[in-house]
C-alpha cells in the first residue's frame, strides 16, 4: 500500500483535534501513514499539548498511523502528498488589533470581512508564498489545501503567484447545507444548494432536498425565522422578513455585515465594550480548551472545541482531500479559479462555488450571470480582493489605501487612510514587504 503523507501547517491550533478526529473517520479511503503537525518555535508549547492528544487519539483508534510533531518545515514537507494550512500569522493578538482599530472609527472589526479580512491577508500572504516556495523544492506534486483566512484571497494570491496546485476550503457552504438538511430532518448527503460568490460572501440559489426543488419553501422558512441561524463567530441578528423574500436567496450569514452594517457596527461595539472583541474572546476560549486538551486521559476531541467555531471543518476537508486522492468526482463547494463559471468575473479570479473534484483537482460547475441583485456587491469586493493581494505582494502602500478604500463597508478615504496607518504601525514585524517612506509606510 502506498504511503499517504500528510502535513498540517499551524499544527499547534484549537482547530487540530477536529482534523485529526476526520482522518481516523476517513482511513478506510484516507489511509495516512504519517501525518506532520508543523508549528513554529513561538508555537511549540501548544504543539506539544494538542500532538499528545493527536496521538492519544491515534492510538485509541488503533490504526497504524504516526503523528509527528515538528518545528522542522522541510523536513515535514519532504516528499508529501497534501499539505493544510491552518495558520495565524501573529497569533490572536494580532487578530484583536484587526477586530479593536478599525471599531475605534466606527467600522466592522472581523478578522475575514472588511478591514480586519485586508490586514490578516497582508500577514499571511508572504508566509503562504514562501511555504509554496519550499513545496516546490521538496513536494512539488503535493497539493496545497487552505483553510487559513481570508481563504479566498489567500487562495487567489496562491494561484495567481505561485506553481502549487491548491484549492481553499470553508465550512461555511457546509453549515448552510447542515442547516437545510436539519430544516427537512434529512441527511447533509440528500442535500444540494447551487453557491457562487466569493469566500464568506455566498448566496444559494437553487436548493434542492433528495431531488426535489424545495428554494421557494426554504426561503419563506428563512423570512418567518428572521434569517435562520448564524454560524458562532457571526452575531445572531435577524434579517427583515421582507428583505429576504426580496432577495430570494439564502445568504450566509456574513452577508449581515453588508446587509445590516449599522447594527452588526454597534453590536460589535457593545459586545466589545461587555466582553472584548472576538478575539479577545476566542483567547480565553483557547486557553480553556489547552487545559483541556492537556488531561492525559483525554483520547477524544472534546466537545467544547465547538464553542470555537469553524463546524464541520474537518469534514469540508477531509472529503475534499477524499475527493482528490480517490479521483472520486463528487461535488464540493470551494474556491476555485472561475473559468467562465460565470462571466461577471474574470476567469482567473477565485470564487466559491460548487465544483466537480477530482485527482485534477476543481472544475466548476457553469453558473451564468449573477443574479443583479446581488451582482455588484460580488464585484466590489472582488476588486478589493484583487487590490489586498497586490499590496501583500508588493507591500505599495498606494494599493493597499485603495483595497481598503474602496471596500463597501469602509465608509470614507479618510477613515481608510487612519486604519491603514494605524495597522501597519502595530504589525511592523510581520510585514516584511512594507518598506519604509513617506504617506504612512512603515518606518
Amino acid at each position: 500500500m502506498k504511503k499517504l503523507k500528510i502535513v498540517t501547517l499551524g499544527g499547534g491550533s484549537s482547530y487540530t483535534p477536529e482534523l485529526i478526529e476526520g482522518f481516523i473517520r476517513r482511513y478506510d479511503e484516507l489511509p495516512v501513514t504519517d501525518y506532520y503537525l508543523v508549528d513554529i518555535d513561538a508555537g511549540a508549547e501548544k504543539l506539544k499539548i494538542v500532538g499528545e492528544l493527536a496521538k492519544r487519539m491515534v492510538k485509541k483508534s488503533g490504526l497504524p498511523m504516526t503523528v509527528h510533531l515538528t518545528t522542522n518545515r522541510n523536513e515535514a514537507l519532504f516528499d508529501a502528498d497534501f499539505v493544510t494550512t491552518q495558520l495565524r500569522v501573529g497569533q490572536q493578538e494580532a487578530r484583536i488589533h484587526d477586530e479593536a482599530i478599525p471599531l475605534k472609527y466606527g467600522v466592522l472589526g472581523q478578522e475575514t470581512t472588511g478591514a480586519g479580512g485586508f490586514m490578516k491577508a497582508q500577514r499571511t500572504i508572504p508566509v503562504l508564498l514562501d511555504l509554496c516556495r519550499d513545496m516546490e523544492r521538496l513536494c512539488p506534486e503535493a497539493w496545497l489545501i487552505n483553510f487559513t483566512n481570508p481563504a479566498g484571497i489567500v487562495t487567489e494570491a496562491i494561484e495567481k503567484y505561485s506553481p502549487i496546485k491548491t484549492l481553499g476550503i470553508c465550512s461555511g457552504a457546509n453549515n448552510m447545507m447542515m442547516e437545510i438538511a436539519g430544516v427537512y430532518g434529512v441527511e447533509r448527503r440528500d442535500v444540494y444548494a447551487r453557491v457562487m460568490g466569493l469566500n464568506h460572501l455566498i448566496f444559494a440559489d437553487q436548493i434542492a432536498v433528495k431531488g426535489q426543488d424545495v428554494t421557494a419553501g426554504f426561503i419563506e422558512m428563512l423570512a418567518k425565522s428572521a434569517g435562520g441561524s448564524s454560524l458562532k463567530n457571526v452575531p445572531d441578528i435577524g434579517l427583515p422578513p421582507d428583505f429576504i423574500r426580496a432577495l430570494g436567496l439564502f445568504p450566509l450569514s456574513y452577508l449581515k455585515y453588508f446587509y445590516l452594517s449599522r447594527e452588526m457596527v454597534e453590536h460589535s461595539l457593545q459586545d466589545c465594550k461587555a466582553h472584548g472583541t472576538r478575539g479577545e474572546q476566542t483567547r480565553e476560549i483557547e486557553r480553556k480548551l489547552f487545559e483541556i486538551y492537556k488531561n492525559p486521559q483525554l483520547e477524544s476531541k472534546p466537545k467544547e472545541l465547538e464553542s470555537r467555531g469553524g463546524a464541520y471543518y474537518s469534514e469540508t476537508a477531509c472529503s475534499i482531500i477524499s475527493s482528490i486522492y480517490n479521483d472520486k468526482k463528487e461535488i464540493h463547494v470551494v474556491n476555485t479559479p472561475n473559468r467562465g463559471a460565470t462571466r461577471d468575473l474574470d476567469d482567473e479570479s477565485v470564487v466559491e462555488t460548487n465544483a466537480m473534484i477530482d485527482r485534477q483537482g476543481a472544475h466548476p460547475l457553469a453558473y451564468g450571470r449573477l443574479p443583479v441583485k446581488v451582482r455588484g456587491l460580488i464585484q466590489s469586493v472582488k476588486a478589493f480582493e484583487e487590490l489586498t493581494v497586490e499590496a501583500a505582494v508588493t507591500g505599495d502602500y498606494s494599493t493597499a489605501l485603495m483595497a481598503l478604500s474602496v471596500h463597501p463597508l469602509i465608509p470614507s478615504v479618510d477613515i481608510a487612510g487612519k486604519i491603514l496607518d494605524e495597522y501597519l504601525a502595530v504589525n511592523r514585524p510581520f510585514l516584511p514587504q512594507y518598506k519604509s517612506g513617506k504617506g504612512g509606510k512603515i518606518s
